[in-house]
């Protein structure tokens, strides 16, 4: 059943993953998607319908440079933007022993500053027409740390960090701001996920990469209804800043806060001691 209000949205990293699964959804209730994507050709292989809505863009997210062109000519084509929904991302898993210089950067570059590109060059448009929606995609390892990942606990706590900001600097402009934090749901995201090169015998790598090979295609989230979710936040005058979704996700961030709290207790004589006398 198509939609009543027709909106334009823009989708990073959509050739795969939860970014192809909303493209399609939205697709198919009438709105128009500008799909961003390193392989595109990928991401129109896997689009049969409705294409006439579908505006591919073959996009290095990395590149501020690239991100404004892509967005300039956007909307010089379909004259406005709706919804951004930051998407793009891979994880990288390691040690922070065995994790390069240069591994460590690249995720970063994907995971946080594509999205921070995508952000500055959609906000003069955003503010200009005094509307938009911007759903940064985090995750539950944006709020709890997990050993073997940090550098994308670091991409995702940020991202949450960002949103938060942003949503006070853009309100009153008639912009949203939403920081959606997804458990484990069966895409490929699983089967993108990077290993470090250089592995370090006690840390256990090898055994890490079988195990989350093996967990792929077995995730209990359905990433149709994680799609209907976005579609369905956009459509509200006043959506969530922060929407966790999975019970997996609920679970771990609730437990995470009750062990802050009860941290943050248990130390509350040092942390007031601080001022002068």
């Amino acid at each position: 059943m198509k939609t009543k209000n027709q909106k334009i949205w823009l989708v990073t990293g959509t050739s795969k993953g939860l970014g192809l699964y909303l493209t399609k959804l939205l697709l198919s209730l009438g709105h128009k998607v500008i799909a961003t994507s390193r392989n595109t050709d990928a991401l129109e292989k896997e689009i049969t319908s409705f294409k006439e809505n579908l505006y591919p863009v073959k996009l290095d997210i990395t590149s501020d440079k690239e991100v404004k062109q892509a967005i300039d000519k956007s909307i010089e084509k379909l004259g406005h933007i709706d919804v951004v929904v930051n998407n793009a991302g891979y994880s990288l898993v390691g040690s922070m022993e065995e994790m390069t210089d240069e591994e460590f950067r690249a995720t970063m570059d994907v995971n946080l500053f594509g999205s921070v590109n995508i952000i500055r060059n959609i906000m003069p448009y955003f503010r200009q027409q005094k509307s938009g929606h911007i759903i940064n995609i985090s995750s539950n390892a944006g709020y709890v740390g997990f050993e073997k990942a940090a550098s994308y606990n670091a991409a995702k706590f940020a991202l949450i960090g960002i949103s938060e900001a942003l949503a006070q600097e853009v309100k009153n402009f008639g912009i949203r701001v939403t920081a959606v934090a997804p458990g484990q749901f069966r895409t490929e995201f699983m089967n993108s996920i990077n290993y470090v090169k250089n592995r370090i015998e006690v840390y256990g790598i090898d055994e890490t990469e079988k195990m989350w090979s093996e967990f792929s295609g077995t995730q209990p989230g359905d990433p149709d209804k994680l799609s209907k979710i976005l579609v369905q936040i956009s459509e509200m005058k006043q959506p969530p800043l922060h929407l966790l979704l999975g019970p997996d996700t609920y679970e771990l961030v609730t437990q995470k806060r009750e062990q802050e709290d009860a941290e943050f207790e248990k130390w509350k004589s040092l942390t007031l001691s601080t001022n002068f006398d």
